[in-house]
């Protein structure tokens, strides 16, 4: 076997470690706050992650990715493919043995920003500080602050909104049939749009906002319709109408969960298998394009990546994010799952930098803020935010050492 042949193989590898520490890591935000909220247990979590991040990444992931993630350097600048190639084969271990190492340590980061870090740490070295487009990585720093943000005020003015016209109220359950239909067509509408605008099957179909702006309406009304003819059934016949509000929200929040898995199936698995795409293109073609076709087959193995992460570590982050920033219940894990969803939504589309991870966090935060500052327990939210911060350089400097290394062994 050649160079190329070789560097394939080991890249499939490689891509599937890093579908593997998504899963465990990233993914496991997707149901979170259901597992904190005690919507579901761990277990259920695990097969629902499992299950639906598969199809999301088979069915609906991108048959085109970027081969160089968020543009964040110039590969036209880097003549000798050889040289590419072992770069990107650095950049996906890099990145894959950070998300593992934040992942033992049951801390959440951005996978993303992993190979962002990483693809610039060997491009810095082969290409010098003018192949960095330092705009796109000044964006990702932004997106630190943009995301979390975001979170937190969508999330804690949803969930101030549900206290004001439903838990604080005397008849507690009258409100809760009055104000959930809205809030079930609002999540539905959501789901529709994030569809259309997030994954990719969704973009090909090349719908604009000013089509969503006639769109968005017409499917609100028909699901506050539906919602108010079926209110009675979704709400469980308990004695306390606190027990029964939060089994309506309960029912809300694992809809709104496996929603975000399927579509983060979608989306994120370009994050492990646009590098692996890269080296193919070069092993096949010897160049490198902006973009690359992907194989069914890679999809394929980038969903078993994800879900064989998800259900032998996804539990660590889970944990974490659901459990250790505050507590939360049902009604309060709607409005993360709703917070977090709506960002990524809103700031993707207007083309600002945004991270699901940095959103779900942002979101549980600015739910427990919501209830008073000392519902949250910082400690753990400061190690979080020392994680994020420390991702692109530690992803860059690992990278660096990893393509120095098989450069020097093999060109």
């Amino acid at each position: 076997m050649d160079i190329y042949t070789i560097f394939l193989v080991l890249a499939v590898l490689a891509g599937f470690m890093m579908a593997f520490n998504l899963g465990a890591n990233d993914v496991a935000n997707s149901m979170a706050s259901a597992v904190g909220a005690k919507a579901i247990t761990i277990k259920q979590a695990v097969l629902i992650a499992g299950v639906l991040n598969f199809a999301g990444a088979v069915f609906l992931g991108a048959q085109v990715t970027k081969t160089i993630s968020k543009g964040i350097i110039n590969p036209e600048m880097i003549t000798d493919p050889k040289v590419l190639m072992i770069g990107m084969f650095a950049a996906l271990l890099s990145a894959g043995l950070w998300v593992l190492v934040a992942t033992l340590t049951a801390l959440p980061v951005s996978s993303t920003h992993s190979i962002v870090g990483s693809i610039l740490g060997f491009g810095f070295v082969v290409g010098g500080p003018e192949v960095v487009n330092w705009g796109k990585l000044g964006f990702v720093v932004l997106s630190w602050i943009i995301s979390p943000l975001f979170g937190a005020v969508i999330a804690g003015l949803i969930f101030s909104s549900i206290r004001k016209r439903i838990l604080f109220r005397s008849q507690m359950l009258m409100q809760a049939r009055k104000w959930a239909p809205f809030w079930i067509a609002l999540t539905f509408t959501l789901v529709f749009l994030s569809f259309l605008f997030k994954t990719p099957f969704g973009k090909n179909l090349h719908l604009t906002w000013w089509d969503a702006s006639y769109l968005a309406p017409l499917v609100t009304a028909i699901f506050w319709v539906i919602a108010r003819s079926f209110i009675h059934k979704l709400i469980p016949k308990v004695d306390e109408e606190s027990e029964a509000v939060e089994g309506l929200f309960r029912k809300m929040q694992v809809g709104t969960s496996c929603y975000v898995a399927v579509s983060q199936g979608a989306n994120d698995v370009a994050n492990a298998i646009g590098p692996v795409a890269a080296i193919y293109m070069i092993a096949r073609d010897h160049a490198l394009l902006t973009t690359a076709e992907v194989p069914l087959w890679l999809l394929i193995v980038g969903g078993l990546g994800i879900t064989l992460g998800i259900s032998v570590l996804g539990y660590k982050v889970m944990e974490t994010v659901g459990s250790k920033i505050t507590t939360l219940n049902n009604t309060r894990g709607f409005a993360v799952d709703f917070g977090a969803a709506t960002t990524v939504l809103l700031a993707s589309n207007l083309g600002m930098p945004v991270s699901t991870t940095h959103a779900s966090v942002g979101s549980i935060v600015g739910v427990g803020v919501a209830r008073g500052f000392g519902t949250v327990n910082f400690q753990i939210l400061f190690k979080i935010v020392l994680y994020w911060v420390l991702t692109v350089p530690i992803a860059a400097l690992s990278s660096i050492i990893i393509f120095q290394l098989l450069r020097w062994t093999i060109l």
